[in-house]
């Protein structure tokens, strides 16, 4: 400015930019393009990337906590893998090695390998530490794979076929197939792995879920008959029950073991009445062919999630079998099936607009597709997607879940800090006689009343007033009915906390004394030790961070006074000898720039 001359001419996409925006000092560009859901931050000046972030190019199809709740991986029909941070929000890394939409996705219990399955036929495994596809798993022939599980030790992977009817089973650390299990009459919809039995559900459109023992007898162990299509089968987390999805939207609860009925949800109703532009009968109507496609227990088995072709995601409560709290995942009306009702400026004569066959030169109604096709008319200007919930699932640390959906990857979590929840409280139990018995030094009797109370930040002021001398002795002594509270707070507070040190301590004195009580009701207090690995973990790569810059800012101050001092030695010698030779040329301009530097 302000004769216009070209700085730097920059290609960043072969899709349309739809904005362009620069932060306030001018160095930074911001970029994006609706097309690809592409998001550049560039800096002019040095010509880098300061931020790339893109989603991906068409639908979410499937999602996976890892084990501590840290990272997200999202597979889609754009064939891409991508592995998502939930602090952060950011996707870190992206696989696109497959050829076709990814179907299923999976961690590994250690969580350093993601497995996804595709419609190509493949099974691929990628290292987290390297950045790489190390295996690849095939069937014999060409199949189409529509969901992948893995075993709780991470030895042995699962995939079911879209048009052969069969389970496939591969060996991680050889890549040999190991076996192909036969008996379903339909397409195998979902798989899911026990956490703590070797046992594998398998569900089919053929009204059955059939239950196996991978690694002992080849035949179906248990089957279990329905009266439609199950389209979703889960694990509670502690292995004892399972939860059946069919096409009725009905929820069903089973014991694995006993192959016995404990329950049922009717969840038509709850799925809630919509319509899309281009339906000829009623909403109500056309919820009786809706049903939940995906479904997942809370990491405390006491709650489910379900989901499906809806906006709503629906969270029942097991043990009571009613419907605990509906969430609306989107209110953009841009999308399809948002109504309940049709617009009525949308309505003429003949019917919605949207039924109206786009003849030549006229501008209103639209080109009607061929029968049968759900995802749009691609050769038409103007589509609107159908709002639906592709899939859903539960943090391991029991704080969020999130749900692939038409709106995107969405994650919501819940702050526990916030929410006012007494345990065993009495009349005399106040803050100020909290803050009382804590002046008295008397600080077991303190924490006990402060967990009683249940408010997170007395319970900070009383943890964090105890000498550290005073950890040891409390810890010992805590009654087992508030360890785990006080471990779930440490947990919490591990996250978020300056004082390193001191909570790694209540942490390490708690798990030593209390370490084998704790290993006993492991299951029961799953969801705290996820949430305490979730948080160390975060801590260790932070912290490591610091260590790895000021290690290599040292070294590099160290070179350069090594430098400096050799370069002084030098010249002082050559002045005392009287001697007027000098280093050559390329040392003396870089012994010049390091005592510049």
């Amino acid at each position: 400015m302000p004769d216009f001359n070209l700085i730097h001419s920059l290609s960043i996409s072969d899709q349309v930019i739809a904005s362009v925006a620069f932060n306030n000092t001018g160095d930074w560009i911001a970029l994006a393009c609706s097309g690809l859901g592409q998001l550049l931050v560039w800096e002019w000046q040095s010509e880098t990337y300061v931020l790339k972030q893109q989603g991906h190019f068409n639908n979410m199809n499937c999602l996976c906590y890892s084990p501590d709740g840290q990272y997200i991986v999202t597979g889609g029909d754009d064939g891409k893998v991508k592995v998502w941070n939930t602090s952060s929000g950011f996707c870190f890394v992206t696989f696109n090695e497959h050829m076709g939409g990814i179907t299923g996705v999976a961690f590994t219990q250690n969580g350093q390998v993601v497995l996804s399955s595709s419609l190509d036929g493949t099974i691929r495994a990628f290292d987290l530490n390297r950045y790489r596809n190390f295996r690849t798993f095939t069937s014999p022939r060409p199949v189409q794979f529509s969901c992948i599980t893995v075993d709780h030790s991470g030895e042995v992977v699962c995939a079911g076929g879209r048009d052969t009817f069969e389970i496939f089973v591969w060996s991680m650390q050889t890549g040999r197939l190991l076996e192909v299990l036969s008996g379903h009459e339909g397409p195998i919809s979902c798989l899911s792995f026990s956490m703590t039995k070797s046992l594998l559900a398998s569900a089919s459109w053929d009204k059955s879920v059939k239950l196996w023992d991978v690694f002992e007898n080849k035949g179906a162990k248990e089957t279990i008959q329905l009266t439609t299509d199950v389209l979703s089968v889960t694990f509670r987390p502690d292995g004892e029950e399972l939860a059946i999805s069919t096409l009725n939207a009905q929820i069903s609860f089973w014991n694995p073991t006993t192959a016995v009925q404990k329950g049922s949800i009717e969840g038509r109703h709850d799925l809630g009445y919509s319509r899309k532009d281009s339906d000829k009968v009623t909403a109500k109507t056309l919820a009786a062919g809706k049903a939940f496609t995906t479904v997942c227990y809370s990491a405390d088995g006491r709650c489910i999630l379900a989901a499906g072709q809806s906006k709503n995601v629906c969270i029942y409560s097991v043990a009571d079998q009613i419907l605990m709290k509906k969430f609306e995942i989107s209110h953009n009306m841009s999308f399809d099936s948002m109504e309940e009702y049709l617009d009525k400026k949308k309505m003429t004569e003949w019917g919605s607009l949207a039924l109206v066959d786009q003849g030549e030169g006229e501008s209103d109604g639209k080109n009607i597709s061929l029968p049968g096709v759900k995802k749009g008319d691609m050769s038409s200007r103007h589509w609107k997607p159908e709002v639906r919930v592709t899939s859903i699932q539960f943090s391991p640390t029991g704080r969020a879940w999130a749900a692939t959906s038409t709106e995107g990857l969405l994650i919501y979590s819940i702050d526990q800090n916030l929410v006012f929840d007494p345990f065993d409280l009495e009349i005399e139990i106040t803050p100020s006689n909290v803050k009382k018995t804590l002046t008295r030094e008397d600080y077991s009797t303190a924490l006990m009343l402060s967990f009683r109370l249940n408010e997170s930040k007395l319970i900070q002021e009383v943890v964090e007033s105890i000498p550290i001398s005073s950890v040891e002795v409390i810890c010992e002594n805590l009654p087992d009915t508030y360890v785990d509270k006080l471990l779930d707070f440490l947990a919490r507070q591990i996250e978020s906390t300056a004082h390193i040190e001191f909570y790694m301590t209540w942490i390490n004195r708690l798990l030593m004394h209390h370490g084998p009580k704790l290993k006993q009701r492991s299951q029961k207090i799953m969801a705290i030790l996820r949430s305490l690995q979730k948080g160390l973990t975060r801590k260790h790569e932070d912290i490591g961070k610091i260590c790895d810059h000021n290690k290599y800012s040292m070294d590099y101050l160290l070179a350069l006074s090594k430098a400096k001092r050799k370069f002084l030695s030098v010249d002082t010698q050559s002045e005392s000898d009287g001697e007027h030779e000098s280093l050559d040329s390329e040392d003396e301009n870089f012994m010049s720039e390091l005592m510049k530097t």
